[in-house]
């Protein structure tokens, strides 16, 4: 899926920590919660033998004051007063731990330029993969995690052998990531209006046939006062990208994104301008436009316009790369005023005659979200290490999410997870996770996931939280692994990564002008032009580079 930073579009798994707690950012599936941490090791884990060393040589986390700086690489997020939260609080009497956060004063680029000029650097950065973290190690800035995993292991249990596509061009390893994991996740899908579903008389609503008749019957009986289909933005592709997946089986939201564009054809990646199936999802999506069965001011409008007219209940369908945020919160509030109100999932729209189990609106990667970097001006690199370590383990991830241990969970259970007790407090919980959001920095997907559905699984469907009921028997099913298709961007100042910027204008300009075209032949018309603008701005040679690489993320992920 498009990878979001901003408040308003933080990715399936920030933004639904913060609205619903239920993360979701990754995966593959050679690791994750099968290798769960015994009970015993996760409720030992605390316990400091003496002299401050755990079982396998390293320190242990809390046996002695630690205090870092901590810095986030963001235009819109700074670390918060680490004494703010209840879990930091909980980890400053309890752990001797201080944070000490460094603000980014809402110019990122700037302040970094000017800390590395300066050799004047945080302890700790979080940040995104890629061109900033490589600029740090070729200055030879970063501390290598790779002497710290065995003394350490929770990072490297959860992980996996995925571990690996996060080593630099030197094999080391200095990137911590945040929201990976080992299991299906994600929030990609359509959700539909319950009243007006059924005021329509609940017809099938499986294929793209299906969806086209329904948006029809929509606008026949209420006209301009519900938008038969809303694809949240759409200069993000966002929701017409999910209906892009519906036209090829294993076809993937992931080849639209910028770090892609491209489709595998055998053992190569080539144009996404010819695909068959991006073509005909165009010529759909754009009947659909044309018919103003989809939002007029899809490509303009705001995130606080779509959740004004979902929260009304104006919007008969809603699809996005992570609707369940905002169609949660809809769904409580219209069902206070109308029980038979609210909102609803299906089943992934498919192309009549392909294998609905084979349709995949969204997409995960074993590497998650972001990542947390230890600089070399840290005094104590692998204590802070042992930190996070701690800190993306069942320990700290059951602080982080349910509060000190005690009240609302004691003790783990045979698979590692945390046992919750008569006291639970389900509104304080979603409370702690909001607040807790913005410190979540190398949260674990494959724990906290199950353990969260170990409570929700067990409250009837009425009362269960709803993003959560929908994740399980909708969204994380349908979620396809797009591991092998990361890190496949060239340097952004190389010849490539020219070429990269000018395909994708070129991209970004014909998608939007292809949705809008007044006919099939047109939309044939705008994408000819775009290949052929690519191919003169060197597309083949960017097809070329990514190949490669994605053949080598496939051999890494094979453990070649």
């Amino acid at each position: 899926m498009k990878k979001v930073k901003k408040p308003a579009l933080l990715t399936v798994t920030a933004v639904l920590a913060l609205a619903t707690a239920l993360a979701g950012c990754s995966g593959n599936n050679n690791s994750g919660s099968n290798n769960a941490p015994s009970p015993t090791a996760a409720g030992e884990a605390t316990k400091a033998p003496e002299g401050g060393e755990n079982a396998s040589g390293g320190w242990v986390f809390g046996s002695e004051p630690l205090e870092f700086s901590m810095y986030g690489h963001y235009n819109w997020y700074d670390v918060p007063a680490w004494d703010s939260t209840v879990a930091g609080k909980w980890l400053i009497e309890n752990k001797q731990l201080n944070v000490k956060p460094v603000s980014a004063g809402g110019n990122p680029e700037q302040k970094l330029s000017t800390m590395i000029a300066s050799n004047d650097l945080p302890d700790v950065m979080w940040m995104d993969r890629g061109a900033d973290v490589e600029r740090l190690r070729q200055a030879g800035m970063l501390v290598p995690f790779d002497d710290y995993l065995d003394k350490y292991p929770n990072l490297k249990t959860w992980m996996g052998d995925d571990l690996n596509l996060l080593r630099s061009e030197d094999g080391k390893l200095y990137q911590f990531p945040n929201w990976y994991t080992g299991r299906p996740n994600g929030n990609s899908g359509y959700v539909i209006n319950k009243k007006i579903y059924e005021e329509l008389g609940s017809p099938k609503l499986e294929t793209t046939d299906d969806l086209y008749a329904y948006l029809t019957s929509v606008k026949a009986k209420y006209g301009d006062t519900v938008v038969p289909f809303e694809p949240h933005l759409a200069k993000d592709m966002q929701g017409l990208g999910v209906l892009y997946t519906a036209f090829g089986e294993n076809a993937l939201y992931s080849y639209l994104n910028e770090g892609l564009r491209a489709v595998p054809q055998g053992d190569t990646l080539t144009s996404l301008f010819t695909d068959p199936v991006f073509r005909e999802a165009q010529k759909y999506i754009s009947k659909l436009y044309r018919e103003k069965l989809i939002s007029q001011d899809a490509f303009t409008q705001t995130v606080d316009q779509i959740d004004e007219k979902v929260m009304q209940g104006r919007v008969a369908v809603y699809a996005s790369s992570s609707p369940t945020v905002i169609a949660m919160n809809a769904h409580n509030e219209m069902v206070k005023q109308d029980p038979n109100s609210g909102y609803f999932m299906i089943w992934p729209i498919h192309k009549e005659g392909l294998d609905k189990n084979k349709i995949f609106p969204g997409t995960y990667t074993a590497l998650g979200w972001n990542v947390n970097v230890i600089t070399k001006a840290a005094k104590d690199p692998e204590k802070i290490f042992a930190f996070l370590d701690w800190y993306t383990g069942p320990e700290g991830q059951s602080l982080l999410f349910f509060g000190p241990e005690g009240k609302n969970w004691k003790g783990f259970d045979a698979d590692g997870h945390p046992v919750f007790t008569d006291t639970y407090d389900a509104n304080e919980v979603l409370e702690l996770q909001k607040a807790h959001d913005p410190i979540m920095w190398n949260g674990n997907t494959g724990y906290i996931d199950p353990a969260k559905m170990k409570y929700e699984s067990k409250l009837p469907k009425e009362q269960q939280n709803w993003a959560a009921r929908y994740q399980s028997e909708i969204t994380w099913p349908t979620q396809a692994n797009a591991t092998e298709f990361i890190n496949l961007n060239p340097e952004p100042d190389s010849e490539l990564g020219i070429v990269k910027q000018r395909v994708d204008d070129i991209f970004t300009q014909a998608y939007a002008q292809s949705v809008m075209a007044k006919s099939d032949e047109e939309v044939d018309s705008i994408l000819d032009k775009a290949e052929k603008d690519a191919q003169d701005a060197g597309y083949a040679q960017l097809l070329e580079f990514r190949t490669e690489g994605w053949k080598k993320n496939k051999e890494i992920i094979a453990g070649q």
